[in-house]
């Protein structure tokens, strides 16, 4: 496998704070070095749920994730399996939920924390955290620079084909602080500053690039439901391939057989979504 592409899950993100909030992203828009869609979550727009439907490409009432609290070994393929059945080489940076889901479960806080296994079937390169201890006074957030400098060092060391990140920093101020906040409004901007310099660094080193959220979030911090500022969030994309018309709103479960597709990856019958990348 040569194609290379990156995929960076800034989570729990409504739509309208990615167009307002996000300079750098809106930069490359306005240049032409970037697009941007309108994404749809699948419901619950709950996290574990939509990671789940992000990489297996069906509906949490197939996969059966119905929440957070009912995580464990999907059996559908997915992003990283299928990108290993064509030779290429993976990994993840990402909460241990991705982990769980993708490789193995339970999750071991030992022997799942960092790992580097080749000949995985799934992912070949994992760095995870749990965020334990979890609650309004405290985020357990890993800083984002962190994990980008985390991912970018994988990249380098093990040439990776597909890559994935995940970050739950903005989820958990939302939930904190809720999207109409100066804290929230602070925190969009150090994200934008902080991914951007590694948009470029990824791009030169001959990577795709796409960046979105697995969910967004309404007015009061809350997800999972129906309604656009729970399910829409934007997607960037950095690339060559061709995409639809600005105005169209990509369906969740359209991402995984993008990926697969650009990628040179076959695309499982159990996806069925088209891609939206060509």
């Amino acid at each position: 496998m040569e194609n290379k592409l990156l995929l960076i899950i800034l989570d729990g993100v409504p739509y309208r704070n990615w167009r307002r909030l996000f300079g750098n992203l809106e930069g490359w828009v306005d240049s032409g070095d970037a697009r941007v869609w309108k994404i749809k979550s699948v419901l619950p727009s709950i996290s574990a749920s939509c990671y789940a439907s992000i990489h297996t490409g069906v509906t949490p009432a197939e996969h059966g994730c119905t929440g957070n609290g009912n995580v464990f070994r999907l059996s559908q393929p997915d992003v990283f399996s299928q990108t290993r059945l064509a030779g290429g080489t993976t990994g993840a940076v990402a909460h241990s939920f991705w982990s769980e889901f993708f490789n193995r479960h339970p999750y071991d806080f030992v022997r799942d924390v960092e790992y580097d296994e080749p000949e995985s079937d799934t992912i070949n390169h994992g760095r995870f955290h749990t965020m334990t201890g979890y609650g309004h006074a405290n985020q357990m957030t890993p800083s984002d620079i962190d994990l980008f400098g985390s991912l970018t060092n994988l990249c380098l060391r093990f040439g990776l084909n597909y890559g994935m990140l995940h970050t739950c920093t903005l989820d958990s101020m939302g939930h904190r602080f809720q999207h109409e906040s100066h804290e929230m409004d602070h925190a969009c901007f150090v994200m934008d500053e902080m991914l951007a310099p590694f948009i470029t660094k990824w791009r030169d080193a001959g990577y795709e690039v796409i960046v979105t959220a697995d969910h967004g979030q309404d007015e009061r911090g809350h997800h999972g439901g129906r309604g656009a500022l729970q399910q829409e969030a934007a997607l960037y994309y950095f690339g060559d391939a061709e995409g639809p018309d600005e105005d169209t709103v990509i369906d969740q479960l359209q991402l995984a057989p993008t990926i697969l597709s650009r990628l040179g990856a076959s695309i499982p019958d159990s996806m069925k979504a088209k891609p939206f990348l060509s």
